[in-house]
């Protein structure tokens, strides 16, 4: 089987589950042909990442004006269908945030994809998120390209669906893929009941590997870190408030931002000005291994988001033994269970983030424990990712 995977950036430091399902598909004998529409020059650390950009195909690496012969030629070849996919660029640019000669560069995007596609002989097209890269994968079908399906991880497609269009990408699409039953109800809301059954669910995963070594004691340590990027709905800014209330009650405490991102100038100047160095440190970008040592070292993993699909930061807390303090929205409830193998809190709720804080910091060495040797178990039940990889090698096998 000879199949595309299209993102709109590739590789990406948060972009690791995707490459992990790539290179399961492929241990499966899945041809893989890897195609983004940046990431050529992006700053790398993850020696994987690096890899993997070798192996990828970028549709804008030569400009707009490299893609102005291969559009020519298509709607030469295939006028008629060509003036419809123009015509469905302009609905679809309808409500969008970005005007329509940005929905007529995806036109010309396509046009590129699907010769691409026909160098690798490439019988099915996936796409990772409902954004743009969904609406090159609708308008490369129309002219010509393979089937496509594409994955739904929130929270932005859930965001703006109208300005997105869901309904029609899903309509269009072969099948439909929701990282969650959250996500997968989602999708429904969008669109009719007679295309319910193309949307599946498929979990993100973790490789095998992170469970072939016993996890790790947990520190004595009063030590906390929360991964993720620096931005508005992870709710860092709400945890730091939270951390501030702690040390004025007198409770001993590091928290470890492991991460960059936009808000890192707000952040920091937050801690500045609440005398909070001694509590809180960030260490910007790291490499998937730095995380797994920062996870290792904090006695629990912590993320008060207030939107999302399904952390894969979560699942990595979990499968290296740490219990995890998170909130109960979207997919995650049916991950963590409350009490169980980690901690749940309203979304915003700074008062129950403080409370629960304290509890698991209050939390003894042992119970901690036995919370991370039942996360682990848990995970490995739900997100093994060779498992949800023969899934979606099943989904793309059935495509018309």
């Amino acid at each position: 089987m000879k199949i595309a995977y299209f993102i709109n950036q590739y590789p990406k430091v948060s972009h690791s589950f995707i490459r992990r399902e790539i290179l399961a598909l492929e241990r499966q004998g899945v041809e893989v042909t890897r195609v983004a529409l940046r990431g050529w020059a992006d700053q790398l650390v993850d020696p994987d990442d690096l890899e993997e950009r070798n192996k990828t195909q970028y549709l804008l690496r030569g400009g707009l004006a490299a893609l102005l012969p291969v559009t020519l030629r298509q709607f030469l070849s295939r006028p008629g269908a060509f003036l419809r996919a123009v015509g469905m660029a302009l609905r679809l640019s309808r409500m969008s945030d970005r005007a329509a000669p940005y929905h007529l560069v995806y036109l010309a995007e396509a046009c590129e994809l699907v010769r691409l596609c026909q160098v690798h002989q490439v019988t099915h097209l996936h796409v990772h998120f409902g954004t743009n890269p969904t609406e090159v994968a609708l308008l490369a079908r129309m002219i010509g390209g393979p089937a496509f399906s594409f994955t739904v991880h929130g929270p932005d497609e859930f965001d703006r669906p109208l300005g997105l269009h869901l309904r029609e990408k899903m309509e269009a699409a072969a099948h439909v893929v929701a990282i969650s039953s959250y996500g997968r109800s989602q999708l429904y809301r969008w669109v009719g009941h007679g295309h319910w059954p193309k949307v599946q669910v498929v979990h993100c995963g973790l490789e095998a590997a992170y469970f072939d070594t016993p996890a790790e004691p947990v520190p004595a340590a009063p030590r906390l870190v929360c991964v993720g990027r620096l931005c508005e709905q992870k709710g860092q800014l709400l945890l730091l408030d939270a951390v501030r209330q702690l040390r004025d009650r007198g409770e001993d405490l590091h928290l470890v931002l492991a991460g960059d991102g936009e808000m890192r100038d707000e952040l920091e100047q937050f801690i500045s000005r609440h005398g909070l160095q001694s509590q809180v440190s960030i260490t910007g970008w790291i490499s998937s291994e730095r995380v797994k040592q920062e996870l290792q070292a904090a006695r629990v993993m912590v993320l008060p988001s207030f939107a999302e699909g399904l952390p894969v930061v979560i699942m990595e807390a979990m499968a290296l033994g740490r219990p995890v303090l998170t909130t109960s929205i979207a997919g995650i409830p049916e991950l963590v269970r409350h009490g169980t193998d980690g901690w749940l809190v309203p979304a915003g709720d700074v008062g129950a983030l403080v409370d629960m804080l304290s509890r698991a910091l209050a939390t003894d060495a042992a119970t901690l424990q036995e919370m991370g040797t039942a996360a682990r178990a848990r995970v490995r039940e739900r997100h093994l990712i060779d498992t949800e990889a023969a899934k979606l090698r099943h989904i793309f096998s059935s495509s018309p």
